[in-house]
């Protein structure tokens, strides 16, 4: 991340931020970001004729589907046609070929967890990062995108505005892209808040749209907690001695339901091997500090495997591989670590991302090797490492540079999707996509509770009614990509879309993304070609395209 960031930086300095009229790009669509809602839409807009660019601030496109998230989360997977269907599909296509089988037969491979059951279809999802990439690569070769990596869009002063609408985005190198309508398809809404959109950072109070699972929820802290008993100060029982890295004090005034500016949890997710021909083993990072895992030692003295037993989740991807992720009370999730981000600096970015890339590299070595960490535990980590074949292109000994950024901005648009669309008791008139998973947050902090011990808050898991049964996917409103009329006439925004924070738990999966890129691709196509703002798009013909091109918009 640093090299990329130094080089936009360096180049824009060099270049003495080129004039507007300078190095310019004009095209019907400007797309900003990589995640699959932006390759997405660059697809879509090309096949409706459109000309597109992507602006890219990642040298490797794909956000978290070519960044570790190799097992797909998502509940009811008949809630996906379209572009989103077509990567699962090339899915399986790429590991119908025997010769990408390089390190296991693929008769030895069964998928677990959410995606058991999943083998021997026509579309599959469980995948290696590596093939991720070759299969977006792929389309971006095919289709013949336009994607400008190490492109950093300028946040101070990037963003021209006339009439309500942007006329044009500057990056960091001086290099300008003008267009008709524009797509902020970044994980932060980074175009979105420089556009001047309105968007919140947090979570709402229940108040706000009159939920029962935003705010603070210390009631819902069922999983992935600290074992009870677990202290919380630098010498045990003495408050005075002062609170354990990553612990907050308790705040009094944040009662049950009251809304702050705390966002979920980040993490690196982790591809790893227990193929010895392939694996990098766990090392000891620089600057390695010992008493940021004192709480981890804490926890496991008091009992060392919860019942969902080792402290991640090692879902089994293709060639011997993982896709390993937070499980537990205290594993690879830097609770508390991340609130910044969303409002931050690329280089304050640049900080949080090595901190978390630090702490979890020291998890990771403490959890193999540590003596205060059980010996099953250990035994068992340290048979894994990363994989010397997946992000060659990363920070090294197999680490990637993609955070896992799981909330940031949320923007307040035409039409804010909540807890009520995701029970089915309220119903999206003007469906684009669907989402089809629980309510699902993780922990915002770890604090001291009132039986001054130290609770992880913030995790809820809410797919059922209160008889037991799951809920049905739902129908995402096209107002929740669209900004409020009058704020900016020519945006669109898939990914940090218009949803209390607890909806966005749900709604923020990667096949959505990949659906509601499609949507925002779809919709830019119509309103450039009409010379309409996004907000007077036609539903009717929009819908009619979006089920033309195999989107599903309801079940």
């Amino acid at each position: 991340m640093s090299r990329i960031f130094a080089f936009c930086v360096a180049l824009a300095v060099s270049s003495g931020c080129v004039g507007w009229k300078e190095g310019r790009t004009t095209c019907d669509i400007v797309i900003y970001g990589s995640t699959p809602a932006a390759i997405a839409a660059a697809r879509q807009a090309k096949r409706m004729g459109m000309s597109a660019v992507v602006v890219s601030p990642e040298r490797r496109i794909g956000g978290l589907t070519t960044g570790g998230l190799g097992q797909t989360d998502i509940g009811n997977k008949s809630a996906f046609g379209g572009i989103a269907l077509e990567f699962y599909r090339d899915v399986a296509s790429y590991y119908a070929d025997r010769s990408n089988w390089t390190r296991q037969k693929p008769e030895e491979y069964f998928p677990d967890g959410q995606c058991a059951g999943s083998k021997g279809r026509d579309s599959m999802w469980t995948f290696e990062p590596s093939a991720a990439l070759k299969i977006l690569e792929g389309w971006e070769r095919a289709d013949g995108l336009d994607i400008r990596r190490g492109e950093f869009l300028d946040r101070e002063s990037g963003v021209e505005k006339r009439d309500g609408k942007i006329v044009a985005i500057r990056t960091l190198s001086g290099r300008v892209y003008s267009g008709k309508v524009f797509i902020d398809a970044t994980y932060e809404g980074d175009l979105m808040a420089a556009a001047g959109v309105s968007y919140v950072v947090g979570r709402e109070s229940n108040s706000t749209y009159g939920e029962t699972l935003n705010g603070n929820e210390p009631g819902q802290a069922k999983f992935h907690q600290l074992n009870p008993g677990t202290d919380p100060y630098v010498v045990k029982g003495d408050p005075s001695s002062g609170l354990l890295p990553g612990v907050e004090p308790q705040d009094p005034d944040l009662k049950p339901g009251d809304g702050d500016s705390r966002v979920q949890a980040y993490c690196f997710r982790m591809c790893l091997t227990d193929d010895p021909d392939n694996r990098i083993p766990f090392s000891k990072p620089d600057g390695y500090d010992e008493m940021q895992y004192e709480l981890l030692f804490r926890h496991l003295a008091i009992a060392p495997l919860d019942r969902s037993g080792m402290p991640w989740i090692n879902s089994k991807m293709p060639n011997r591989k993982t896709d390993t992720n937070n499980r537990t009370g205290f594993s690879t999730d830097f609770i508390g670590r991340s609130r910044e981000w969303p409002e931050a600096s690329y280089a304050e970015r640049e900080k949080i991302a090595a901190d978390h890339l630090k702490y979890q590299r020291g998890l990771m070595w403490t959890l193999a090797n540590h003596p205060r960490v059980p010996e099953k535990i250990r035994r068992e980590v340290s048979r894994w490492g990363t994989c010397k074949d997946e992000f060659e292109d990363g920070l090294g000994d197999g680490w990637q540079r993609q955070l896992y950024v799981r909330e940031a901005r949320r923007m307040v648009g035409e039409y804010v999707m909540t807890e009520h669309n995701c029970r089915g008791n309220a119903k999206a008139l003007r469906p684009v996509a669907m989402g089809a998973y629980n309510m699902d947050s993780h922990h915002v902090r770890r604090h001291v509770g009132d039986d001054g011990f130290a609770h992880n808050e913030g995790d809820v898991q809410v797919g059922r009614d209160a008889n037991g049964k799951r809920f049905k996917p739902y129908p995402i409103d096209y107002g929740a990509i669209v900004p409020k009329r009058g704020t900016c006439g020519n945006l669109l925004v898939p990914v940090c879309l218009s949803a209390s924070h607890i909806a966005f738990g749900s709604i923020r999966m990667e096949p959505v993304f990949f659906a509601l890129g499609q949507a925002a691709g779809t919709a830019a196509s119509l309103a450039a070609s009409g010379g309409v703002p996004v907000q007077d798009v036609d539903y009717s013909r929009l819908r009619q395209e979006l089920l033309a091109a195999g989107q599903v918009l309801e079940i």
